[in-house]
């Protein structure tokens, strides 16, 4: 028998990261980033093991030390906000929600649009990593939407933080893990195989436009007929970040649109005009009173 040490834990005197350690330092920084702990307990040892590395990297010897750096180092903090993003995304997560998404919410909306005598559905996905959300909108809506509504088309603003992120979006070449969700007649329609990588297509692509912005400083202006907002503001943000962050988002949002967030995750009680659409509890509708 033998027993595999995590990297807080493994010769402490080196190291200097015991778990204890890097949960006490993690509820000292987050609240300073605008975060809330208990969003991050399940992903810690991402973190943790993060916070190590860069540790070794600056030479020292344990958290303490490092939290006298930030204090002095002002520059630090971005880099310190960066290692606590935990991009976890595959296409079609949630397969339900995707499955209401393509159809219910995205031929309803395709209706309100053709009323209004617009051309385009547009869509935003905040948060979108390495772009499997937004390419699989763009698989939701050639699912059922496409060929209902021939004279509309959809338009997805994909935005993420994260430039190496946005980067293997724009590339759109993915593991097999990363489709395993994706119903297989969509699998063969849209993407190219080669080997055990799977490259979507560009008549899938080119509805998908992908932007770095930092959802806490900036977020797009256009009004928006669906948004997507997963597994980011309303798990790992404070409470005063998300009530202001979900006020802006309804800004975006058109009078009978949608929003989508995580499965697992609840809004702010703050009075805001979003009501359950219906279906999957992650889907709400914003009241066009």
């Amino acid at each position: 028998m033998f027993s595999i040490k995590l990297p807080w834990e493994a010769d402490g005197r080196r190291r200097g990261m015991k778990q204890e350690d890097c949960v006490s330092f993690l509820k000292w920084c987050l609240p300073r980033l605008g975060m809330s702990w208990p969003g991050f307990r399940k992903v810690r040892k991402t973190v943790c093991k993060r916070v190590a590395g860069r540790l070794r990297s600056l030479g020292l010897a344990d958290v303490d030390a490092y939290r006298r750096y930030l204090e002095a180092h002002e520059e630090e903090w971005p880099r310190l906000d960066a290692m606590c993003r935990i991009p976890i995304s595959r296409f079609w997560r949630d397969g339900e929600v995707f499955g209401h998404i393509a159809s219910v919410v995205l031929p309803a909306l395709a209706e309100a649009a053709m009323e209004r005598g617009d051309t385009h559905v547009r869509v935003w996905s905040a948060g979108s990593a390495s772009g499997e959300e937004p390419y699989s909108l763009r698989l939701a809506w050639s699912d059922r939407a496409e060929a209902a509504f021939p004279s509309l088309s959809v338009r997805i603003l994909a935005t993420d933080i994260d430039e190496m992120m946005l980067s293997r979006a724009a590339a759109g070449i993915y593991g097999r893990g990363s489709i395993r969700e994706v119903p297989p007649d969509l699998v063969g329609r849209a993407f190219r195989r080669s080997d055990d990588l799977y490259e979507i297509r560009e008549e899938f692509r080119r509805d998908v436009t992908f932007l770095r912005q930092d959802i806490r400083r900036e977020m797009p202006e256009e009004l928006f007929d669906l948004i997507l907002c997963r597994n980011l503001v309303f798990t790992y943000f404070d409470e005063a970040t998300q009530a202001d962050l979900l006020e802006r988002i309804c800004q975006r949002l058109r009078p009978g649109g949608a929003l989508v967030i995580g499965r697992r995750e609840t809004l702010p009680d703050t009075g805001h005009p979003l009501v359950r659409w219906g279906g999957p509890r992650a889907i709400h509708r914003l009241s066009s009173s």
